[in-house]
């Protein structure tokens, strides 16, 4: 019956007007924050994973080969000490004789002189269930490069009239690894676990690389030559100033993959902030409509609260509605989403096949949170409305 009484001038204007402005706004917010997720593993070359901007450091090579290449314990202090450095971590080269056989049954082994590298395990950009050793393992983990698997079966492969592999059938080869140094050879044998995008290099874990070199090279100077460097922001110009002043060299394709993350965060934030706006609009327009309601009910509404009804009792209905049209805005905005994306992905997957697809769960929890916040408001700013009267 309270209802039916205070329905009576409700503007299906004004509220159709705040139900589209509102869910324009949350749609913008949550297709800016999902496209953000789907997309940036693209755009920073990793295994669908997010992750921040890397930069690999290196000195400068002189003309005739002068010039130590390590990095000093000062000079790695110093470039960890910059205000635009997050972490940093360094490269472990081996320093003995590594050389690896390999094959598959039924195709004739081949082998290979080969080097390992190893960088903390925070650095690398693949799954590290596997990537664990100890003294007495039998095994070794490795990670390829996959631009490597590239080369190969573009070039070497098709020159060669060899049959082209793909990541699954690396896995599978087997390899035997024999380390020589200090007088000593050892066999182990070596399992591909994981390709990166991130660090062209031979990759086994830093425990490994610890002991070997311990075992094989003990005497063998193991200062790094070069550095992984974690950086807030690739655009900033006070890395390029500090790598010239310093001659050092990094790698200019992943800063510029840096630099896209970076641009992609803020035109990301850009949508957000105009889908917030847009949403704090509507929110706006909907507590105008309110006021104006209770404005034209004044009198209706003293008359219920003079006979016994007490504010929430009267608030209910307003509050009712507000929450319904903003649960429905909600449900709608994830369902075109949902919609949206595959337009979007069917192309992203086209351009790049391993692309992993982003969990929606996100997005989900942001909706929720925007919703309730929106709701909570609502319903305080009806009921202290109502109240005042």
């Amino acid at each position: 019956m309270i209802w039916k009484l205070l329905r009576q001038h409700i503007s299906p204007l004004q509220f159709l007007g705040f139900f589209l402005a509102n869910l324009l706004g949350m749609l913008i917010v949550l297709f800016a924050f999902q496209f953000y997720r789907d997309v940036r593993p693209v755009f920073s070359q990793e295994d669908g994973v997010i992750r921040n901007d890397y930069l690999i450091v290196s000195k400068r090579i002189g003309a005739m080969g002068f010039g130590s290449p390590t990095f000093s314990k000062s000079e790695i202090a110093d470039l960890r000490s910059q205000p635009f450095t997050r972490s940093l971590g360094a490269f472990t080269a081996s320093q003995y004789r590594v050389s690896c056989s390999m094959g598959i049954e039924g195709v004739a082994d081949f082998g290979t002189q080969m080097y390992f590298e190893a960088v903390p395990d925070a650095f690398v950009d693949t799954d590290l269930a596997q990537w664990t050793f100890k003294e007495g393992d039998t095994m070794v983990p490795i990670i390829l490069p996959r631009s490597y698997l590239a080369i190969y079966n573009f070039g070497f492969a098709q020159s060669h009239q060899l049959p082209k592999i793909s990541e699954g059938i690396v896995s599978m080869i087997d390899m035997t690894v024999v380390l020589r140094g200090a007088g000593k050879e050892h066999r182990l044998r070596g399992r591909v676990v994981g390709f990166t995008n991130r660090l062209q290099t031979i990759l086994v874990p830093e425990s490994f690389i610890q002991w070997s070199n311990h075992e094989f090279a003990p005497d063998a100077d193991a200062s790094p030559t070069r550095l992984i460097v974690e950086v807030a922001n690739p655009t900033d110009d006070r890395i390029a100033n500090y790598v010239k002043q310093h001659g050092y060299d990094i790698d200019e394709d992943k800063l510029q993959a840096g630099k896209a993350t970076y641009f992609l965060k803020v035109a990301s934030g850009v949508v957000m902030g105009v889908g917030l706006l847009i949403s704090f609009l509507s929110f706006f327009i909907l507590m105008l409509s309110i006021y104006l309601l209770v404005q034209k009910n004044n009198r209706k509404l003293q008359n219920l609260l003079l006979i016994g009804y007490s504010p929430a009792r009267v608030s209910l209905p307003y509050q009712t509605l507000t929450v319904g049209m903003n649960l429905l805005v909600l449900l709608l905005a994830l369902t075109l989403l949902s919609v949206l994306r595959t337009y979007y992905l069917e192309t992203l997957w086209a351009m790049f096949p391993t692309m992993k697809e982003a969990s929606m769960t996100g997005v989900i929890l942001v909706g929720t949170v925007l919703f309730l916040t929106v709701s909570v408001i609502n319903v305080w700013v009806i009921r202290r409305k109502v109240a005042n009267l």
